[in-house]
């Protein structure tokens, strides 16, 4: 069975009879876990094994697992600071914040790579306006030229640990105050300020970099009056033509506030995938995610298939293994250290 367009959510630590026969859909493509998904390091390895049993090829696994605020699993994974702490560290040392923005990537893939995950919707690529409720110090800078090197330097790192990078939000989520989990954000912006949100994307691109794309739910009035997640325009003849991307196109999550004006799931799920989207995201609404997966259920995109086949994640590692290896041990131990730290400021 291939891959299905949809990726859901799971409520609990293991899976429930309704669960499986959800997941076995053929419209299902992965799963995406959350911390009430997690408990323990042991129980979320089983869930995961669990989970990537139901189905050949098996279900993608999932998790937003950035660092700082956007970190689902703790208890026995390195807490992570926020990326723009390690922008700060490129404003006092380039080399250093290189460093840091590769061993960062290498850690957490390397950690969620061990416990069976497969990918992390990271490196977050908003530019850090210093304006959004959402994005924050989620975001690595506000230069785009330093952001492209950092979140470049993050997706070596996940790479080296057998996982893609998947970068967000396009084709940027920095300038807006609005959160799109509350409501539909408007950016009043031109093509030519919107060109610098995009500039991050442009070198990731072109150094063959990120396997995927998060699309934003944010409306770019002077460019398409629909949400880049369901834009032809977004999608089509920036991201994959000017662009060149041939990665995997995610829309982000559909039960978020920012689509309920276009229509019941089954609706919003067309539009994402007709605008050249390959895997859209259903969360925390069941009946939504039936609803889903019952519309889709004869959809299939050759192109698309192969596009979420590359995302499976490579060369898992025991657990063990890691955490008694010597490069585990010293990374670690460096941001275990930096919460001791105060931040190194400059004025941008």
């Amino acid at each position: 069975m291939s891959l299905g367009p949809v990726m859901l959510d799971i409520e609990g630590l293991s899976l429930s009879p309704a669960d499986r026969d959800l997941l076995r859909e053929p419209a299902v493509g992965g799963v995406i876990l959350f911390s009430r998904n997690f408990e323990s390091v042991e129980q979320v390895t089983d869930l995961v094994a669990d989970i990537r049993a139901l189905r050949s090829p098996p279900l993608l696994i999932a998790v937003d697992h950035e660092g700082g605020r956007v970190q689902r699993f703790r208890d026995g994974f390195t807490v992570m600071p926020p990326m723009r702490r390690i922008g700060r560290e490129y404003d006092s040392d380039p080399n250093a914040g290189l460093q840091a923005a590769r061993e960062a990537g290498w850690l957490i893939a390397s950690e969620l790579r061990a416990v069976g995950v497969d990918l992390s919707f990271a490196p977050c690529v908003d530019l850090d306006w210093g304006i959004s409720e959402i994005i924050g110090n989620r975001a690595f800078h506000r230069k785009p030229e330093t952001v492209a090197d950092l979140a470049n330097a993050f997706s070596r790192g996940l790479r080296s640990a057998g996982m893609a990078a998947v970068a967000k939000h396009f084709p940027g989520h920095g300038a807006v105050v609005a959160d799109s989990h509350l409501k539909l954000p408007v950016d009043r912006r031109d093509y030519g300020h919107i060109l610098d949100d995009m500039r991050p994307y442009e070198r990731l691109i072109s150094n063959s970099s990120i396997a995927g794309v998060m699309l934003a739910h944010i409306v770019y009035e002077q460019i398409d009056s629909m949400p880049a997640g369901f834009s032809e325009y977004w999608i089509q003849r920036e991201l994959r033509s000017r662009l060149g991307f041939g990665g995997a196109v995610f829309c982000d999550d559909l039960s978020m506030k920012a689509t309920h004006r276009y229509g019941s799931m089954a609706e919003r799920g067309l539009f994402a995938l007709e605008a050249g989207c390959d895997m859209i995201l259903v969360c925390n609404d069941r009946d939504a995610a039936h609803e889903a997966v019952d519309a889709l259920a004869d959809y299939s995109n050759p192109l698309s298939l192969v596009r979420l086949a590359r995302l499976h994640g490579t060369g898992q590692v025991l657990r063990e293994s890691l955490l008694a290896s010597d490069e585990w041990q010293a990374v670690n131990e460096r941001f275990s250290h930096w919460g001791d730290r105060p931040e190194f400021h400059l004025d941008a």
